[in-house]
């Protein structure tokens, strides 16, 4: 790729991030009152998403076929990456701490198996 193809792709990247973080203040901004589907929308996606996450996240354990403790896709690991997620956003209510801290002990935890 040449110099000039990476800094149009460039250009219009940020130009499309811009547009993307810009238009909503333009609809919405000002006094205009949100509407109540938007709202909604806020109150409702983020656990959804968060939700779709998990799943996916957890799509191909089977804990039938895992062989030893903390075997990768034996899920024992998994789970318990799962509730120390839990648990320390229960404790902290920091999203980033919770998803660092889980991701860390699972990680350690396949290590070790491994």
């Amino acid at each position: 790729m040449n110099p000039g193809h990476a800094a149009a792709l460039t250009a219009v990247a940020a130009v499309c991030t811009l547009l993307t973080r810009a238009i909503p203040f333009l609809f919405f901004g000002g006094k205009k009152e949100t509407p109540e589907a938007v709202r909604y929308l806020g109150r409702v996606l983020p656990p959804a998403v968060m939700a779709a996450l998990v799943v996916y996240c957890l799509r191909n354990v089977n804990v039938l076929e895992g062989s030893g403790l903390f075997r990768q896709n034996g899920g024992l690991a998994e789970a318990v990456g799962v509730l120390v997620t839990a648990g320390l956003h229960l404790w902290k209510r920091q999203i980033l701490i919770s998803i660092a801290g889980g991701t860390v002990c699972y990680m350690l935890l396949v290590q070790m198996a491994g």
